[in-house]
């Protein structure tokens, strides 16, 4: 089938949307079917073709930076959407975390007629919340209204599915995220990395992904004051310089991609995520298939992740001591870890991007059918 894929995010940007994105394609393309890719251009101004899929086309709309948040782009009105659904002659159309860019290709999919799958990804009135205080209900209407004109909205976890509903989202679906579970493996464990990271031998407690208000990442102040620990953050964003301060004899690596990032996670000795606004969380999942204990909010898509005493250790969102004194169950039960991690590993050995993949071709091919039978009605 020949699929667009509108989505508000593509490599090289590196987060969550950008990321399934660019698996979907490649799935796509994988199974034989015809994958076209609709997304804002890349922040230098250039065609942005670094970490596109190979063999798949991109079309790039024009964009602007989000003010006070240049990392994210934002793309212009563009009659270039509806001409790239026409011109690959859709069978339908993949609207990847649809907000600004997605609601365009939403009106161009419903003017032609071509069915489409809206991908919930992003908590936006959490982001309402943590940014300006207010405007949670303008998320949700703006939301609401995109994916109800959807054929199928696809959410990442059972948190996410009833949010939805509970705001009057129909058609919803779970479609959960994979894991690359051969890049992300215990044994990328590096001993020369984590004496670099930890010289004296300390407990390496790491998180990874974007440094953003709306991640918390402060709350790990009291866990950077536990005795033996080294509290280790991978990645940037805005918060950065704040959060240099605030977490005393934290080491900030910057961002890491690819078999790099890969050996981090496998060295750390516990991963924590601090944000309550996941719908997903894709690096609690990293962490688990690099074999590493996970402590996370009891919120949003952990709470299908992780399994509270099993793999992991589930918190109070928010509460700073709760996270530090998970951390610090942790630390002084090196056999608790390890039978943490190894289920860890265990739990998502079959969530595979290949498997899931192929569960969002079963999910096209459901919408298709349907959208037959309505007409042959």
């Amino acid at each position: 089938m020949r699929v667009v894929i509108v989505t508000e995010s593509y490599p090289p940007d590196v987060n969550g949307v950008a990321h399934c994105a660019h698996q979907t394609a490649r799935h796509l393309a994988e199974r034989g079917h015809d994958p076209l890719v609709v997304a804002p251009a890349a922040a230098s101004g250039g065609p942005g073709r670094t970490g596109e899929c190979p063999g798949v086309r991109t079309v790039r709309i024009p964009s602007l930076p989000l003010p006070g948040y240049p990392q994210v782009r934002v793309a212009l009105p563009s009659r270039r959407v509806a001409a790239a659904l026409t011109a690959h002659r859709a069978d339908l159309v993949h609207l990847a975390g649809p907000f600004v860019l997605g609601a365009r290709g939403m009106a161009a999919a419903a003017r032609l007629g071509i069915p489409a799958v809206a991908v919930y990804q992003t908590d936006l009135a959490g982001y309402a919340r943590t940014y300006v205080g207010t405007g949670e209900a303008a998320a949700w209407r703006r939301l609401r209204a995109v994916h109800s004109a959807a054929d199928r909205t696809l959410a990442p976890s059972g948190a996410a599915v009833r949010d939805l509903r509970a705001h009057g989202v129909p058609r919803v679906r779970l479609w959960p995220r994979g894991v690359d579970t051969v890049r992300f493996h215990p044994g990328h464990r590096d001993g020369a990395l984590r004496r670099a990271l930890a010289p004296h031998g300390e407990l390496i407690v790491g998180y990874v992904g974007r440094l953003a208000p709306e991640k918390r990442v402060g709350l790990l102040s009291e866990v950077c004051r536990l005795a033996g620990v080294r509290v280790v953050v991978v990645g940037d964003g805005p918060s950065g310089p704040h959060l240099a301060g605030a977490l005393p004899g934290a080491l900030f690596t910057g961002p890491r991609t690819g078999p790099e990032l890969a050996r981090y996670f496998a060295s750390l000795d516990v991963f924590v995520h601090t944000g309550p606004f996941e719908t997903f969380c894709q690096t609690v999942q990293e962490a688990m298939a690099s074999g590493v204990p996970v402590v996370a909010p009891a919120a949003g898509g952990p709470l299908d992740l992780v399994a509270h005493g099993s793999t992991g250790l589930l918190v109070p969102p928010g509460d700073a001591a709760a996270v530090r004194d998970a951390v610090r169950a942790l630390a002084a039960s090196p056999a608790r870890r390890a039978a943490y991690g190894a289920a860890g590993r265990a739990a998502v050995e079959g969530r595979t991007w290949t498997a899931v993949g192929d569960r969002l071709i079963g999910h096209y091919e459901g919408v298709l059918a349907a959208r037959r039978t309505a007409v042959a009605a």
